[in-house]
């Protein structure tokens, strides 16, 4: 098994492998890039493929660069630091156009130029995993290694916003003098736009000395810290720094502000969301009598700047509680032409009171698993164009298969978003019309 074998890379796999043929067998080899010749070691041999991962790189490709993070190498955080990120734009925009291709059997009209950000520091949703290692004699706190049986341990990310990396090893000693040291098996990061928050996920209770301890680690840096037993429990604040316990960002090109709790879904990517707003605002050509059908609105990141320009918004969420938060983001707005309603996208929603309506114009952003199921019911509803965000190739490319051979939609534009830089996760966009 560590036998070092050299290897000539002819391309990249979807998980950012680079792909090798060795003596006729498809090798997979971590750390690799296209048109790089590799010294490797095995890591697994199955049937029909082999596993490996580089241990030196005889001939580098002009795209690698030298990775930022000191974890790189054992962290299963990011899989793309060593390739230059113009030259992961390009691949992610091939994956998309592959993936379209071979799940959908259609081809866009164009491409859109890429949303482009920071690509370091950017991220301020995680969670990272928690866990004491007896042989390590400690406790470590950190995203999954690159073997997923095992947790990285990291003392620093260069990926999390600044105000939450910074404490990161601090993170790992506080926890480590609590008597439910344990217990803990997970922290959640959210950082709005003035404050940030931890949420300790803890499988057995926590006593009063513990929650003392991490609300002065709150205090010292500035941080808001929560107790939840389970991600479907309720949140106990131990110490807040907004008044209403609420974390914010603005959408500054529509003038909205959206107040979320920590554990709610938003992009983790708070420079390309502004950016992708407006780009959907663009591609819908927004006009003052439309009637727009948001789909797996969330919060209202897209409902909400939408409202500014159009005559009606109906946003549809699967959870009745982010409905209710997002009336309440609509009302701080002062938006009276949005309704939200809460269906299951994914379920029959035949009978819902909004399938009643008509729009002109419809707004998918689904999660991964795709939107397959609701697609009849925007046929019925005789839009005539579809904006479609995603955060995965594959549903994205089977979903607009069927708009457009099923239900004649032309497909148009499309483009990709850098919301995860140095890692292989791929946020696409594209405009459907009939």
């Amino acid at each position: 098994m560590n036998e070092s074998v050299i290897a000539h890379v002819h391309a990249l796999s979807h998980e950012g492998r680079g792909i090798a043929s060795v003596k006729g067998k498809t090798t997979f080899i971590e750390g690799a890039l296209p048109g790089e010749t590799v010294v490797f070691t095995y890591k697994k041999r199955r049937n029909r493929f082999d596993e490996g991962v580089a241990v030196e790189v005889v001939q580098a490709s002009a795209d690698r660069v030298t990775p930022r993070c000191i974890h790189f190498s054992e962290c299963g955080g990011c899989a793309l630091q060593h390739m230059d990120p113009m030259a992961q734009i390009h691949f992610k925009q091939s994956v998309v156009l592959e993936n379209l291709l071979h799940f959908g059997g259609v081809t866009p009209t164009d491409i859109l130029p890429p949303i482009l950000g920071p690509v370091y520091g950017y991220r301020r949703k995680a969670r990272l995993g928690v866990k004491y290692v007896l042989k390590k004699g400690k406790v470590l706190v950190g995203f999954k290694a690159k073997n997923p049986n095992y947790l990285a341990d990291i003392q620093q990310c260069d990926i999390l916003h600044p105000s939450v990396a910074i404490v990161l090893q601090k993170l790992q000693g506080q926890i480590s003098t609590l008597k439910a040291y344990q217990s803990i098996i997970q922290v959640e990061i959210a950082v709005g736009e003035h404050s940030s928050a931890l949420v300790f996920r803890n499988e057995a209770p926590v006593g009063q000395e513990d929650r003392q301890a991490l609300k002065a680690f709150g205090v010292e840096n500035q941080i808001a810290i929560y107790l939840q037993s389970d991600s479907t429990e309720p949140l106990v604040p131990l110490h807040s720094i907004e008044e209403d316990g609420m974390l914010k960002y603005r959408l500054s090109d529509a003038n909205i502000a959206i107040q979320y709790q920590p554990t709610d879904f938003t992009q983790v990517n708070f420079d390309i969301n502004q950016q992708m707003v407006s780009r959907v605002i663009e591609l819908l050509a927004l006009e003052p009598t439309d009637r727009v059908l948001d789909l797996f609105c969330g919060l209202g990141n897209f409902s909400l700047p939408i409202a500014r320009f159009v005559a009606k918004v109906v946003g549809i969420e699967a959870n009745a509680e982010i409905v209710k938060k997002a009336y309440q983001n609509a009302l701080s707005n002062k938006l009276m032409n949005i309704e939200f309603y809460a269906s299951n996208l994914q379920g029959s929603v035949l009978d819902a009171k909004w399938v009643k309506q008509s729009f002109n114009k419809v707004l998918l952003d689904p999660p991964r698993t795709g939107a397959l199921e609701i697609l009849p019911i925007i046929h019925k509803g005789g839009a005539y164009k579809i904006v479609y965000v995603s955060c995965n190739p594959a549903t994205f490319a089977r979903d607009i298969g069927e708009l457009v051979k099923k239900y004649k939609f032309t497909l148009g534009s499309v483009g990709v978003l850098d919301m995860f830089p140095q890692t292989t996760h791929v946020e696409s966009i594209a405009v459907l019309t009939r």
